[in-house]
């Protein structure tokens, strides 16, 4: 199952490799809740990325900072690792998805 505590792993396979378990990337959350919401799942659009804002907030909290990749298997567990180099901080897509998130699933904040 993809759907973990902090969102959408992309793959189910632990590898070391940034593009596996137990990373989270915040563009293909915002296209797993797009395209859920457009073939009539915005429950578990909703689900997906309120979650996923769990984590980020979390992470935000104890860090400061939005970074690249999540760890999503534990909400707010730190950012993502793995792959050819190091977890990037303030990363662009990050701040856009979880901006628009936060226009879907936390109005008013």
């Amino acid at each position: 199952m993809l759907l973990k505590p902090g969102g959408l792993v992309t793959t189910t396979f632990d590898t070391t490799q940034q593009w596996d378990a137990p990373n989270g990337w915040a563009p293909l959350h915002w296209i797993a809740v797009q395209s859920l919401k457009r073939y009539g799942r915005g429950d578990l659009a909703q689900q997906i990325g309120t979650r996923f804002l769990v984590d980020v907030n979390n992470v935000y909290a104890t860090q400061q900072k939005l970074v690249e990749k999540y760890v999503v298997e534990g909400a707010g567990t730190g950012g993502g690792g793995g792959g050819e180099y190091p977890l990037q901080d303030g990363f662009g897509w990050t701040n856009g998805v979880t901006l628009k998130l936060l226009d879907l699933y936390a109005p008013g904040q």
